[in-house]
């Protein structure tokens, strides 16, 4: 039997994975790749009889091949938070998903795991912009500020790792990074001796200085529309700077563009942290978008598109009242 392991490049991905391998661990294949790169299950090469474990991918956006591999004899456990269109009901598929804007995968497996090893749970959520979610599943560890304060510069600068255009955007390849974290069982521990996390710290703080100097393309009192350039530094912060944008300003959507070599814009959006929902349903309406109802993006919105998302935008984010 071979084990396949199947994760988002983000925080959320790494650190879902990263507690089942402590609390079970395995040697496995590792399948993953940029934040976007979602669509992960057609790389798997799996018989019946193997077991693939996904986590923080959408199912809608991989049905086919999951339907490919459960009919082949493979058992899929599947660990998401985004919108999966119709789950499939069969003896060899697991389900753990749920949608609610409050939880990301981490916290499920964390769930499911029974806090067998929460810290890296808040970590991820705090990676995800879910700081209240993070805090309020932190309280059992009995925290100080200045530990919380740890664990969300974890969470984000794992979470900045993810994202860009290709792998060599990246700082670390994704499977890398978790291989980095793999022997940790503590976060304090790999925050204090892990050389990856000074690397990413260092870059996370260089790209968002040259972020904060951007000035809004589009700005109403119900959201904010950024575009950023098409250079690597811009590719690898766009989901983090909206993340700390939505912080910001909680009462207001965000968009953030940032424009490709070849053309066009790849997006992410940022329903307002007071009201956690839209994000998916103006992404799904684009060629490559999707997501979850708090966050959701556009793998490539083409130039002559740019009019109808920033239109949509505002369409979707109108009921938004600012403080």
């Amino acid at each position: 039997m071979t084990l396949f392991d199947v994760f988002n490049g983000d925080a959320d991905g790494i650190c879902a994975l990263h507690q089942l391998r402590l609390a079970a661990p395995a040697a496995s294949q590792l399948i993953t790749g940029p934040k976007r790169e979602i669509d992960l299950l057609k790389r798997v090469r799996a018989q019946a009889g193997d077991r693939v474990t996904v986590l923080d991918i959408s199912l809608a956006k991989n049905r086919t091949a999951l339907d490919g591999l459960l009919a082949a004899g493979v058992h899929v456990q599947y660990f998401d938070h985004h919108q999966p269109g119709d789950i499939p009901v069969h003896a060899g598929f697991e389900s753990h998903i749920d949608t609610d804007a409050e939880v990301c995968t981490s916290l499920l497996v964390n769930a499911h795991l029974r806090g067998q090893h929460l810290a890296w749970a808040v970590a991820a959520a705090f990676g995800d912009n879910l700081a209240a979610s993070a805090r309020r599943a932190a309280a059992p560890l009995g925290l100080s500020e200045a530990e919380l304060a740890r664990l969300q510069s974890l969470g984000e600068c794992l979470n900045y790792n993810g994202y860009g255009e290709t792998l060599d955007d990246l700082h670390f390849d994704p499977a890398a990074l978790y291989r980095a974290v793999q022997p940790y069982a503590d976060p304090f521990a790999f925050l204090a001796e892990s050389p990856a996390y000074g690397v990413l710290q260092a870059g996370y703080a260089d790209d968002m200085a040259r972020a904060e100097g951007m000035v809004p393309l589009e700005a109403r009192r119900n959201g904010r529309v950024f575009l950023l350039p098409a250079e690597k530094w811009a590719r690898r912060i766009s989901g983090v700077y909206g993340n700390r944008l939505a912080v910001a300003a909680p009462a207001q959507a965000h968009a953030v563009l940032t424009a490709k070599p070849d053309g066009g814009y790849l997006v992410s959006v940022r329903a307002p942290l007071a009201d956690r929902q839209g994000a998916d349903v103006l992404c799904s309406q684009f060629d490559t978008g999707g997501g979850r109802k708090a966050a959701a993006g556009i793998n490539h919105l083409p130039e002559a598109e740019l009019g109808r998302f920033i239109a949509g935008f505002y369409t979707v984010f109108s009921g938004i009242q600012t403080a």
